[in-house]
């Protein structure tokens, strides 16, 4: 069974924060966040704007895009690592907002490979012949989970969703996605959340994120370029037969890096990081129903997907669109 992209959707908070706006409260300033990170601006959720209701809006709009109503769905799949609460998971309160019932609703945090990682899974429901239509979804609240003294990470994230629908198809789609994970870099990027054993004497402890970014840059190169080169082989393509490369909007050196590695001009390279920053599981998603809202991404051309995150976790999908 082939699977498709049937329709994109997607949803950025209302609040823009501007570089000068960070620069008020850290060291910092608008030229320096340009030229280390290339991030004019992101997108802020206020209260109302909870992991869950973004995720519901960009699933509405990648519904209708797609044509179809909530009820055709047969499996629900949201990329977020701040959902709005451990239990019950984001897609089951997505799902509930959207009016249906009954098919299966579960999340997965593979950090900001998330939506890869959730992309690969509802392919092999496709590939089992159990779903005939989809919806995954990459929802991020980052905001939350920043501590906004740190210059050297609250300068890189910012929040929103994206939602992808796949239908059955007679027609090759998803070519081929491949993930991997190695947890022995834990240290160098995570967001800790060690609950004290006398949880009962009221102990809070916040979990805001840490990163080493040089490091982390060093590895996502290498490890980035590697799975490219994998998804390529495996399916007897040659670079040249990219017409789009829809990164994870991490940073830009790390964008045009893969470009690179790949013989992509930058013109060939969807980017949204600007003014959109690091929405993690959701970057991809915006980025490409962004692209196609843009009529930039036409049917029918070849796309490839990739993304590195904390874990470390990164992986990359070849779809012809």
């Amino acid at each position: 069974m082939e699977v498709k992209i049937a329709g994109t959707g997607y949803y950025l908070p209302k609040h823009v924060l501007h570089n000068d706006d960070i620069a008020k409260f850290v060291d910092t300033t608008d030229e320096w966040i340009r030229q280390r990170v290339g991030i004019i601006s992101r997108h802020i959720a206020d209260e109302h704007e909870t992991n869950v209701f973004m995720a519901s809006e960009a699933a509405k709009n990648a519904l209708k895009a797609a044509n179809l109503d909530a009820d055709q769905i047969g499996l629900i799949i949201v990329a977020t690592s701040t959902p709005d609460n451990i239990m019950p998971s984001t897609a089951c309160e997505v799902q509930h907002r959207l009016g249906i019932s009954g098919c299966p609703a579960f999340d997965v945090n593979a950090a900001c490979s998330g939506f890869i990682y959730a992309l690969s899974i509802a392919h092999q429901f496709f590939l089992a012949g159990t779903v005939k239509h989809a919806l995954i979804i990459g929802s991020e609240r980052m905001s939350r989970v920043i501590d906004w003294r740190d210059r050297g990470t609250c300068i890189l994230f910012g929040d929103g969703a994206g939602a992808v629908v796949l239908s059955a198809s007679d027609q090759p789609g998803i070519l081929g996605s491949y993930i991997h994970a190695d947890g022995q870099y834990k240290e160098l990027l995570q967001v800790p959340n060690n609950l004290p054993t006398k949880a009962f004497e009221g102990i809070q402890l916040e979990a805001k994120l840490t990163m080493q970014g040089n490091k982390v840059f060093r590895y996502a190169v290498t490890m980035l370029e590697q799975v490219v080169l994998e998804v390529l082989e495996k399916q007897g393509l040659d670079k040249s037969a990219i017409d789009w490369l829809v990164p994870h909007q991490a940073n830009e050196r790390i964008i045009i890096a893969t470009a690179k590695n790949l013989g992509l001009s930058m013109d060939k390279v969807v980017l949204t990081l600007p003014t959109q920053g690091n929405t993690s599981a959701a970057s991809i998603p915006l980025a490409l129903a962004y692209a196609i809202e843009q009529k930039q991404i036409k049917r029918g051309e070849l796309l490839l997907l990739e993304a590195f995150g904390a874990g470390f976790v990164w992986g990359a999908a070849l779809i012809r669109y």
